[in-house]
């Protein structure tokens, strides 16, 4: 029996994390729809109308969410980033799951997914152009095999896209988040003493967590669909960014960089594992035209605010 309520009804999942909890207050606040949350992690301090699920992504428990909700919208912020798990757990939360939530979407008639991905499925590479379209190959899976499951789970909802024509399906590909969140640019630069490898000083975009916030909103609106590229205010060099916070820099030859890279890790001197480094060395940089016209988005906060966001450290 569907459930009747004044609101549409909207699952977001990794409620619990950064951006899934900006996204869940700037919701509440507008008022336009019930929130549903699926997330294993504890969400202490949500606002007591935001209805928090305390179940795994993978388990027969999502799918009663959607069975009992109905939901107008699923938000699937819940991809797995953590580089101490194993790799049979990350491709069994992030594909096999997103599979999942992709087959529970097409059994209850969902009328819109929102998939927020990244830029760095692209790829950093030396022969990219300067600014990447959305139809640019996803080569990040040749950066390193972290960024695999990401690669195969933005075809995963790409292929969706195309086949599920009654769902109006959105991906977002943002450039490097900066903020609170806990990624690994930012992770990055909150070093004391940030590593940079020699002879390189690549042009970046950074955008800050709040316009990702309104570009998932804007994702939302009925009949968009399709594929993003969400840029920030602006493009600088790394070395800009780097001394914008006012930290001191540690040149490193590209050879020695990954046994640093991963000494700091090991030591806990560092959240950041370095398996993105490509991209500390070639541009990886995306147009985002279509974002601008189609979408409507453009980004609120300046190329300052945004980079000093990340000084206020990660989210506890």
């Amino acid at each position: 029996m569907d459930r009747i309520d004044d609101k549409p009804t909207i699952v977001i999942t990794g409620i619990a994390g950064r951006l899934g909890r900006l996204l869940a207050r700037r919701l509440h606040r507008e008022g336009r729809y019930r929130v549903v949350g699926i997330d294993r992690r504890p969400f202490e301090d949500r606002p007591p109308d935001i209805d928090h699920r305390a179940v795994d992504l993978r388990s027969k428990r999502t799918r009663d969410v959607f069975r009992k909700e109905r939901p107008q919208a699923l938000v699937h912020l819940g991809i797995m980033h953590d580089p101490r798990s194993s790799a049979k757990v990350h491709h069994e939360w992030n594909v096999e799951g997103t599979a999942r939530l992709l087959d529970y979407c097409r059994m209850y008639h969902v009328p819109k997914v929102v998939f927020l991905s990244s830029h760095t499925v692209y790829g950093a590479r030396p022969e990219n152009s300067q600014f990447l379209e959305e139809d640019a190959p996803l080569l990040g899976a040749q950066d390193t095999p972290t960024m695999r499951d990401l690669v195969v789970t933005d075809m995963l909802c790409s292929s969706f896209f195309w086949k599920a024509q009654d769902i109006d399906t959105v991906i977002l590909r943002p450039v490097h988040i900066l903020g609170r969140v806990s990624n690994a640019i930012s992770n990055y630069l909150r070093l004391p003493r940030i590593p940079t490898l020699l002879g390189f000083d690549p042009m970046m975009q950074v955008i800050h967590e709040m316009d990702v916030v309104e570009a998932l909103v804007l994702a939302l609106n009925p009949l968009v669909r399709g594929v993003f590229n969400v840029p920030g205010p602006g493009e600088v060099p790394l070395s800009v960014i780097i001394s914008e916070l006012g930290r001191p820099t540690v040149p490193i030859p590209h050879f020695l960089a990954p046994m640093a890279f991963r000494t700091l890790w090991r030591t806990g001197l560092s959240l950041f594992k370095g398996t993105e480094m490509n991209h500390l060395r070639y541009v990886c940089m995306v147009d985002g035209t279509r974002a601008r016209t189609e979408l409507g988005f453009l980004p609120k906060h300046t190329i300052k605010d945004t980079i000093r966001a990340v000084l206020e450290g990660p989210m506890r």
